[in-house]
């Protein structure tokens, strides 16, 4: 049954980035207060009937044809509505990924147009005939990769509740989820080509630059690098470590850290946010790709959509 709900929606709403609902794409039922309204209105008639009252018979059908004309308001509030996916920004895992709708203005106003993934509705907005109206909606991140949103759920309620019209269009949304940075050591390693390997074209010397780990303390150390959140949590004391590469560029080895998938990728992910933080010149080292060496605000997305999409199907 949800398979072919799921093709019916397919065929009567596809996927599309911009959408206006046509008469055939906005469906109308009533609410809670309007199947309320209609038992009111059929004890109203029953009424009427058993004491053959003209009062009650015009007062009936009076409050009829508005229920009727209602439906008619509430049906044409959201037919011709047109709906404009918004590129969104990539975001992190552990961030809300934001999805923007823009709500263009028509021939008249639409007051009472709400939008969400779920009930209840999480945003109500009016549009103006003079301006668009720019929505935005969010869904957690919870993992990396392309996050595709659902289909959207709108709906109108005006000019008196007692109808609800709503259509669920698929504006075939999706956002990059990167890794979540995790801040971590890398091991010691430089990138460099076949006929630079020689003894002394490498010199590693202690600095301020990498972030290569943690030590015992030893006396002498700097109380400005122990590490005091280690010490809160009873681990005891270290030093944190710091070292530069002269003479090469950075490498963030895929295969030079320990742990799982997620671990690597989220370490990677923190040192490139810092290399390029810092304007310095990085490779990025994949089992199934080398990027770099480079800098820049280009090869720092490319290094991040690398990261999000490794392992992952291509879509």
């Amino acid at each position: 049954m949800q398979q072919w709900l799921r093709r019916w929606w397919q065929r009567r709403l596809p996927p599309l980035s911009q959408i206006r609902l046509s008469q055939r794409q906005v469906f109308i039922v009533p609410t809670v207060t309007g199947a309320a309204f209609a038992v009111a209105l059929l004890l109203m008639l029953l009424v009427a009937i058993n004491y053959q009252n003209s009062l009650a018979y015009a007062l009936a059908f009076l409050l009829g044809s508005l229920g009727l004309l209602t439906a008619l308001h509430t049906w044409r509030n959201l037919a011709g509505l047109e709906l404009q996916a918004r590129t969104p920004e990539p975001c992190f895992v552990g961030e809300q990924a934001q999805f923007a709708v823009q709500l263009p203005g028509g021939a008249y106003r639409r007051p009472g147009i709400a939008l969400g993934w779920r009930m209840p509705l999480a945003v109500q907005t009016d549009v103006d005939t003079s301006r668009d109206v720019l929505v935005k909606l969010y869904l957690p991140a919870s993992q990396r990769g392309w996050l595709r949103a659902p289909r959207l759920r709108v709906e109108t309620r005006f000019p008196l509740g007692i109808w609800v019209a709503w259509s669920q269009p698929d504006l075939n949304m999706r956002v990059l989820v990167y890794p979540r940075p995790l801040e971590a050591g890398l091991p010691l390693a430089a990138a460099h080509s076949d006929d630079q390997r020689e003894d002394g074209l490498l010199e590693m010397r202690h600095g301020v630059d990498d972030y290569q780990g943690l030590e015992s303390w030893q006396l002498g150390d700097s109380l400005r690098r122990i590490d005091w959140k280690a010490w809160s949590r009873g681990q005891g004391l270290w030093v944190k470590q710091f070292n530069e590469l002269q003479g090469s560029d950075t490498l963030l080895d895929y295969d030079g850290l320990q742990g799982d998938s997620e671990y690597r990728l989220s370490v990677l992910c923190f040192h490139v946010l810092r290399l390029d933080a810092e304007s310095r010149p990085y490779l990025l080292r994949l089992p199934d790709r080398l990027l770099g060496p480079d800098s820049g605000a280009g090869h720092r997305d490319a290094c991040l959509v690398a990261l999000a999409l490794f392992g992952k199907e291509p879509e």
